[in-house]
């Protein structure tokens, strides 16, 4: 892979991921929006410094986690099922994202109920 094929295999990445982020990030939030309204009136009193400095630390973390789908992305590109990959990265987008979405179910439950 010369510098060039690099470059546009990284770029095609970023112009296929960072538009989907907007998605994967309402899909997580609509999770725990779901949780908070669910567990009301109790969650409201759950919300303090601390809780919204761990949702953002979360938040933080949910989207480095997004960042790992580059590393095959950009090498799948690289290789000789560039255009198979291309048409079927949208399953490990969706895949990705439910995993996400379950993980945040598990960490939005706790925090309401406990709080």
């Amino acid at each position: 892979m010369d510098g060039r094929e690099f470059k546009d295999s990284l770029t095609n990445a970023i112009r296929y991921w960072e538009v989907r982020r907007l998605l994967y990030n309402a899909v997580l939030a609509l999770v725990v929006i779901v949780h908070f309204v669910a567990a009301m009136p109790a969650s409201r009193h759950s919300i303090n410094p601390d809780m919204a400095l761990g949702v953002f630390l979360l938040a933080v973390v949910a989207n480095v986690a997004y960042c790992a789908a580059y590393i095959p992305d950009v090498f799948t590109q690289a290789s000789g099922y560039r255009e198979a990959w291309r048409r079927l990265r949208w399953i490990v987008f969706t895949t990705g994202t439910v995993f996400a979405a379950i993980i945040t179910h598990f960490l939005s439950y706790g925090l309401f109920i406990s709080g």
